[in-house]
């Protein structure tokens, strides 16, 4: 485990979803704004319900998709203070413009007896967020966070209408967080932190599918807590009572359960509508507590980096629904979610600005062959502004829309 004691692990991202969850695993996902649980029937059931698997065709299949992420680069307009108790008026800063590419792999067996097996793997969170120019910087110059997930699963018949799965959660997490700035109204008093730091963590998930007749689809999801024990090395510094730190720091942070419940209803037309309610258990992140070997050498290095920040994030729901529309050798799909964010206003700072949020999506396949089809797939997520009234920020965020392109190609044999 090389470096640090990373970050805000937790705060270090910048999200698709409330919090640093990214629902949209896969092409069908970013068209239908992850409403795809109960009527999932491509290779990506293996993530989002593998006990669908059971009544898929008795073929292989695999998909792989490429997704473009971009994030908007966020306002901020009002004033801040420092925990060392600078104060800064008038602020009006930009975040840094931010593009990822994230791929993802789904893959789903044929029979083997009346049991399929399911792998994915996906970024289910992360991404990252910079500023460049003081304020923001003096605690968040850089948050970054990858979590990669290897997802193996087991779907096995209960009836001709149930079927319940079952999967292990292998995450590999790296992450890097660094911040410069002035901390005090001493204007030469300036404190530097450099960390970076990876872990593997385990969890689970569970899937429900019930089929009560040929047009109904019930699904029913959950995936486990997974602490992410982060482990590595840390390089602090600060310029008044010459302070450092160069050692091990160590950080554990959540990503949190979930658990969504989906019903869709597929019309005559082919035309299948599903509504999907999800509910993610933020309220497990209550504080986030940097450990390093040892006590640091200044009060000011204890303040500005070991003491516990308090973060009391609140359980959230998202509301999904997705709409696919079955032709001849194309499927169309579309989408719409309202996520609710996590962060209260009085632990929200420039690592995770987070707000509520309004997705709309759309995206198509084209069956080429029995065994090949593509795909295409836009979200774009519109995020509210945020006025923000707390012991380090009084002001309003604002610009912190998001753009997911998905492209894909999946194959049977």
């Amino acid at each position: 485990m090389k470096k640090i004691a990373l970050l805000s692990l937790v705060t270090a991202s910048v999200l698709m979803a409330g919090g640093y969850k990214i629902p949209e695993t896969s092409l069908n996902a970013v068209a239908l704004s992850a409403a795809n649980i109960a009527h999932s029937h491509g290779a990506d059931a293996a993530y989002y319900n593998p006990a669908n698997m059971v009544f898929m065709e008795d073929k292989e299949q695999m998909e792989m998709d490429l997704m473009y992420i971009g994030l908007d680069p966020i306002n901020y307009q009002g004033s801040t203070t420092t925990s060392l108790g600078l104060i800064t008026n008038n602020v009006d800063i930009d975040a840094e413009n931010e593009t990822f590419f994230v791929p993802s792999l789904h893959y789903v067996s044929g029979k083997a007896g009346e049991t399929r097996i399911g792998l994915s793997v996906v970024s289910p969170g992360g991404l990252s967020k910079r500023w460049d120019e003081e304020p923001g910087k003096t605690t968040s110059q850089e948050f970054t966070l990858e979590i990669i997930e290897v997802n193996p699963t087991v779907a096995i018949p209960v009836s001709d209408k149930v079927a319940v799965a079952f999967g292990f959660r292998i995450l590999y997490t790296s992450g890097v967080v660094k911040s410069d700035g002035q901390l005090s109204p001493v204007p030469t008093h300036r404190a530097t932190r450099d960390l970076t730091g990876d872990s593997f963590d385990f969890g689970y998930n569970l899937a429900l599918a019930y089929k009560p007749t040929s047009d109904l689809d019930i699904g029913l999801t959950y995936r486990s807590q997974v602490n992410l024990t982060i482990e590595g090395k840390a390089e602090l510094s600060e310029n008044v009572m010459f302070g450092t730190y160069d050692g091990d720091g160590s950080v554990t942070v959540p990503l949190p359960a979930s658990a969504s419940l989906a019903l869709a209803y597929t019309l005559p037309s082919k035309t299948t509508i599903e509504f999907v309610y999800e509910r993610n258990m933020w309220s497990a992140y209550k504080e986030l507590d940097f450990g390093y070997e040892g006590a640091l050498s200044t009060p000011i290095l204890t303040a500005a980096f070991d003491d516990p920040k308090t973060k009391d994030w609140k359980d959230t729901s998202a509301y999904r629904l997705g709409i696919t529309q079955e032709l001849d050798a194309v499927t169309l799909m579309a989408g719409a979610v309202y996520d609710e964010s996590p962060v209260p206003e009085e632990t929200l700072g420039f690592e995770l600005p987070g707000s509520n949020s309004l997705s709309l999506s759309f995206g198509g396949r084209y069956q080429i062959s029995k065994e090949l089809d593509v795909g295409l797939a836009v979200l774009y997520s519109m995020r509210e502004s945020r006025k923000v009234k707390n012991d380090s920020i009084d002001g309003e965020f604002t610009n912190s829309d998001v753009l997911l392109v998905s492209t894909g190609i999946g194959y049977k044999f």
